[in-house]
């Protein structure tokens, strides 16, 4: 079955850097696009990041673009978002996620906690 496992969360102040990961099985994971998503206590579910095939088409939020990186290798099934000059508006659960045979397919999710 399919399972995304994401990992790389952490407390960190504010202007630092993080690399989150996400390992990805049960399906053939250079078939599909990946994306990162992020979510706020309180507030609802946002798309982060997106990630095509072979990793050469990406897209970001406008409120993150310049910031974080999203990348994939497809050797180890794993995409990654690299975050820098973080904001305490960055904090959030961060979530992996495929759309696999029709459904969207969530990770557990990874917690990164800006401080000011």
């Amino acid at each position: 079955q399919v399972q995304l496992v994401e990992s790389g969360g952490a407390l960190v102040q504010s202007g630092g850097s993080l690399r989150l990961s996400c390992a990805a099985s049960g399906f053939t994971f250079s078939d599909y696009a990946m994306r990162w998503y992020r979510q706020a206590p309180g507030k609802e579910r946002e798309f982060v990041a997106a990630i095509g095939t072979a990793g050469g088409t990406t897209t970001y939020a406008d409120s993150v673009k310049g910031r974080f990186t999203i990348s994939r290798d497809n050797a180890k099934n794993t995409v990654n978002l690299q975050m820098n000059s973080l904001k305490p508006e960055d904090t959030a659960v961060y979530y992996c996620n495929v759309f696999y045979l029709y459904y969207d397919y969530w990770g557990q999710g990874t917690q990164v906690t800006v401080s000011s």
